[in-house]
């Protein structure tokens, strides 16, 4: 029986107004995923490189976290496509602690890059499914959780092949120094999510 809660109502195909709005035509997506993919490259230069990792501590993967959340799984998959295709094209839009341009998505950290995409649809189709059965707020923080460990484990995994460690060592270098991290950032994502949801429904 559907509850007669506000916030188990069914959420998902809308975040503000503007942003349904535009989300629901072809020439508004590809508005929202520039903009996106500006945002993205934005949260990318702010980085601190770590002396015991060649990944860096960056605040790209939680912009990449808040895209799906707020744009949906097809949004925001082409707004973070479109992201690596200019980094690729040697745009400066990843982290500038890397090779830059197309080595970049070669390099130590090219799997959390390449799984951005993936990434953020997860937390785009998750948080929708969820929000027609969840407080907004544990729709957007499971979203969040599991695209952050999809990203998480596909870049330790190419850390792990790319620098010939073993499955441990790509752990301590690629994942754990970033947990603190990470849950600062999905709960943030989620906050911000469930805001944009709440604003909406007002």
């Amino acid at each position: 029986m559907p509850s007669a809660n506000p916030n188990h109502a069914s959420v998902a195909t809308r975040t503000l107004p503007t942003l349904g709005a535009l989300n629901q035509t072809l020439t508004g997506k590809v508005l929202l995923a520039v903009c996106a993919s500006a945002f993205v490259a934005t949260c990318a230069h702010i980085t601190v490189p770590l002396p015991f990792t060649p990944v860096p501590l960056t605040f790209s993967d939680f912009a990449v976290l808040l895209v799906g959340l707020a744009l949906g799984p097809v949004t925001g998959f082409m707004a973070l496509a479109m992201y690596l295709l200019e980094g690729a094209a040697g745009l400066p839009v990843f982290s500038p602690h890397g090779l830059g341009g197309i080595a970049q998505l070669f390099g130590a950290t090219g799997g959390y890059l390449i799984a951005y995409p993936f990434a953020s649809a997860i937390a785009g189709a998750v948080s929708r499914t969820l929000a027609r059965i969840t407080p907004r707020f544990v729709a957007g923080l499971t979203a969040s959780v599991l695209a952050s460990t999809a990203l998480m484990v596909t870049g330790t995994i190419w850390l792990g092949f790319v620098a010939h460690l073993s499955a441990m060592t790509a752990f301590n270098l690629g994942t754990a120094p970033f947990l603190p991290g990470q849950v600062v950032k999905v709960c943030a994502a989620a906050g911000i999510f469930a805001t944009l949801q709440r604003w909406n429904r007002a």
